[in-house]
């Protein structure tokens, strides 16, 4: 009886270390994941601001919370289990659309570059200038343009996830899947309200009669625009190498090797020229070459999607509204 008791307190021990050892297995993944989903995050981050600019300061926590609830629903409701679903089913489609959410990665990068050579070069966009008539319908309008929005982000976040967990267990698939999209949603939307309250903290601080305070508020508030001008680039050049690589990737993965060992050789040659930064060099390098390359996709990408892809889906859709 007690040799019986000590045997089930055993087989218990091991059973929660098997059971720790997982869940600690789960966070690395999670982690190794969310570090490639960052250029994603950067871009989010970057582009989220906009959709309270123009409304009610004391409406732009509660515009972020809803866009934040939305967008917690498209990871765990919509994209998790369809990930899952395709992992079970066809797992072979997972680097395609993982592709496929590159070369958008890269057309929007493409976009941004366009748009610092040529200001104005997509128009200003609809959300800014909604036809809305009350306070009401121009937020739900902001909040469902960028639910949509982050729906095609996260989607590629989820993607990205899969594919870096995708020879593991479905149970820790769907695990790492929920632990990135609610930290990756969390991250992502806690920056974002510190962003769009930091003028409001500077002037609240400008306003104090002490005199350093004052002053950072005042620095707070001069430096923000800057702030986000250097945010969105970094998101720009963070989106083109993040799609650039996942192309070089995924060619790797369905056979053809040369993208990939092309620059891996060129990474290589310059880390040599200074072997003392040759590790950030070698990083460096490649990631150039992959944004590079995510310019050229995106610029042959674009007039697919204007010319075909677009007026296609309006003609597709009710009275051929976009």
């Amino acid at each position: 009886m007690t040799s019986g008791l000590i045997a089930l307190l055993d087989d218990l021990a091991a059973l929660t270390k098997l059971a720790a050892a997982s869940l600690d297995d789960a966070g690395a993944q999670a982690a190794k994941a969310s570090s490639k989903a960052a250029g994603i995050v950067i871009d989010d981050a970057a582009v989220t601001p906009r959709y309270v600019v123009g409304l009610a300061a004391d409406r732009e926590l509660p515009i972020i919370r809803k866009i934040a609830i939305g967008s917690l629903k498209n990871k765990l409701l919509l994209l998790l289990p369809g990930a899952l679903v395709l992992s079970f089913i066809a797992p072979w489609i997972i680097t395609p659309l993982l592709m496929l959410g590159g070369a958008f990665l890269c057309l929007e990068g493409y976009h941004k570059v366009m748009d610092l050579v040529q200001p104005g070069h997509h128009g200003e966009d609809s959300n800014v200038q909604s036809a809305a008539q009350t306070a009401e319908a121009l937020e739900n309008e902001r909040v469902d343009s960028a639910t949509r929005t982050d729906f095609i982000l996260s989607a590629e976040i989820m993607a990205i996830t899969l594919a870096s967990v995708s020879t593991t267990p479905i149970w820790m698939q769907g695990g790492v899947l929920a632990v990135v999209g609610i930290g990756m949603t969390f991250l992502v939307y806690g920056v974002v309200a510190i962003i769009v309250k930091a003028d409001d903290v500077g002037v609240a601080l400008a306003r104090s009669s002490q005199g350093f305070i004052s002053t950072l508020g005042r620095g707070v508030v001069m430096g923000m625009p800057l702030f986000l001008k250097v945010l969105s680039m970094v998101g720009m050049v963070a989106m083109l190498w993040v799609g650039g690589g996942i192309l070089i990737h995924g060619l790797h993965h369905l056979g053809l090797h040369g993208p990939e060992e092309a620059v891996h050789h060129a990474a290589e040659a310059v880390a040599r020229l200074l072997p003392s930064v040759g590790d950030f060099l070698s990083w460096l390098t490649s990631a150039a070459l992959a944004a590079a390359l995510g310019v050229i996709v995106g610029a042959l990408v674009n007039p697919l999607v204007e010319h075909l892809i677009l007026p296609t889906w309006k003609r597709l859709k009710p009275n051929g509204r976009s």
